[in-house]
């Protein structure tokens, strides 16, 4: 099945799991205030955690935070999954940041038919298998059914100006990590927020990167998204989409029960990442587009599943500090595909998510081309993402399997895996290549060189070193963080199992990618040799890359 259709099997959770939680300390139970709190920050007082290299039984050494080994030998709790489908706008809602720093307050804005309300915070992560840990819950609150949304004229944004419902502090007690806040009404309802706990004080050697704008790109709430608008009839169609969309309003139900990405494309890393320890701090896109000087500050950035819509202060970090020795992990497909500009609303700054797809729309194009939201490979940019990932967006539709092309590469060390070696239906779905006569580096090497059956095209995984600096990994496929799941205890239908002969295989190709991109700058120990040379010669280099479809 394709990602969407994922996404929606994953909504429906395992019904009728009981297994009990209990947490080393009992969540902290505050009493809900149904008010906006003043936005003071004040710094994390967390000292900060003593890092050590851990030889894993691989022989891969990584660098492990004592702070994170400890957070998930704490006892998880299997009650963060929803458990149920529910009628359309029985329960949802949305928060007033997409992420937030100890000594925030976060208020929340919900609609219910439910007469009560209850919040619950999960921390996502291992914790013995389960996934997730309940930190904190609220009182039960009254439930309200808040007014329609608003649809801006001509650029179709919807908007949620609903009455705040209650108002949380982010204190001490919330270790950093990737939070699924779950709504629970007092008939049954259930609904997830997503929320990211940050610490912009870190300087841990991994950094994952939750990608809500291209959740919100997706994000058809209220009928319309970056893809599609209303139309006659009922129908939608892609010249009456959004021109802008906001995070002024939930995910549907229908989309991993308001979880959007984060299941599918995100979290069978992030479990993989905290069953080791590593030494791992969180933010999401919105926050490296806010505070991009902070990527220097770290040895590895991991861009997950789906992650399309990039500001220009995001790249242009990126790049940069890629060329200062920090090292790149897109481990999805179809990346920084799309230029897009991020502006305030009433809620909060860069709320609001401006991506025209077309230069003759975007005003922008005669002030500031530069910055104009198209695909970055299309005037007035032309600059394609290929010059900063390598490889380059394709198409959609892709079911093929991954074909290995330099098996005797650092990344597949200790795999067991020979030159020609497939591993089943690894490339569904969105899926990239290299493109020899594209801007990009020409020291790349093709470490998987799949063939797309019925598209005349390839899928591959790619590596380069930028000399004196850093590497970048590039998936091809995007169903490469899926493939990553081996949970024994999540139910199949939320998390899959692990598949023999094949999981085992990539997440022991992530342990050298942890290790070598968690120990400096890649060009120093493993440096790229160019080999797509005896990969793409003749008429297979010369050829572009595919047409450019909408429903990327």
């Amino acid at each position: 099945m394709d990602r969407r259709q994922f996404l929606l099997f994953a909504a429906t959770g395992a019904a009728g799991l009981t297994l009990a939680a209990c947490s080393d300390d009992p969540p902290k139970r505050v009493a809900a205030k149904a008010r906006v709190h003043a936005r003071a920050k004040r710094p994390h007082a967390q000292a900060l955690p003593a890092v050590t290299q851990t030889t894993l039984p691989s022989g891969v050494v990584v660098p492990t935070a004592s702070w994170l080994v400890a957070e998930n030998q704490k006892q998880g709790s299997i009650d963060w999954i929803c458990n149920q489908l529910q009628p359309d706008h029985a329960l949802e809602g949305y928060a007033s940041q997409v992420s937030a720093v100890s000594g925030d307050d976060v208020t929340l804005f919900i609609n219910t038919v439910a007469k009560g309300v209850q919040v619950q915070a999960y921390r996502m992560g291992y914790y013995g298998g389960i996934g997730g840990r309940l930190i904190w819950q609220s009182d039960m609150v009254a439930g309200q059914q808040q007014a329609p949304p608003t649809v801006s004229d001509g650029i179709g944004t919807v908007s949620c100006p609903w009455s705040p419902t209650l108002s949380f502090t982010v204190d001490d007690t919330w270790p950093p990590g990737c939070y699924l806040l779950k709504l629970l009404g007092n008939g049954g309802q259930q609904q997830f927020i997503p929320l990211t706990i940050r610490d912009d004080a870190s300087t841990a050697a991994y950094v994952i990167q939750n990608s809500v704008t291209t959740w919100q790109a997706y994000n058809l709430y209220g009928g319309y998204s970056l893809y599609y608008g209303k139309a006659a009839r009922g129908s939608q169609n892609f010249a009456n989409r959004a021109r802008a969309v906001s995070f002024d309003r939930p995910y549907p139900q229908t989309w991993a029960s308001g979880a959007a990405d984060f299941i599918g494309n995100e979290l069978p890393l992030l479990y993989h990442l905290e069953s080791l320890g590593l030494d791992l701090t969180y933010w999401t896109d919105i926050d490296f587009h806010a505070q991009p000087q902070l990527l220097t500050n770290h040895r590895c950035l991991f861009s997950l599943g789906h992650d399309e819509y990039w500001s220009a202060p995001m790249r242009f970090a990126a790049q940069y500090a890629t060329a200062k020795g920090v090292n790149l992990a897109f481990l999805g497909a179809n990346a920084s595909y799309r230029q897009i500009r991020l502006q305030p609303t009433s809620v909060g700054p860069n709320r609001l998510q401006v991506c025209y797809k077309d230069a003759t729309e975007d005003p922008m194009s005669k002030q500031d081309p530069a910055l104009t939201t198209v695909n970055w490979n299309q005037a007035p940019v032309n600059n394609p993402e290929s010059e900063m990932i390598g490889s380059t967006y394709q198409s959609v539709g892709a079911k093929a399997n991954m074909v290995i092309n330099e098996a005797s590469s650092w990344f597949f060390d200790g795999c067991d895996l020979k030159d020609g070696q497939s591993l089943p239906n690894m490339i569904i779905g969105e899926y990239d290549r290299y493109v020899p006569s594209l801007p990009g580096p020409l020291n790349l090497d093709v470490l998987a060189h799949s063939l797309i059956p019925g598209q005349a095209n390839w899928s591959d995984l790619t590596y380069y070193t930028v000399p004196g600096g850093g590497g970048v990994l590039a998936s091809g496929s995007a169903y490469f963080i899926y493939r990553l799941s081996n949970s024994t205890l999540i139910p199949p239908n939320v998390v899959p199992s692990a598949i023999p002969g094949e999981t085992d295989v990539l997440l022991r190709a992530m342990e050298n990618l942890y290790g070598t991109f968690g120990a400096g700058p890649a060009s120093a120990t493993t440096p790229s040799e160019g080999n797509w040379r005896a990969t793409y010669s003749g008429a297979s280099a010369a050829r572009g890359p595919a047409k450019p479809t909408n429903s990327a």
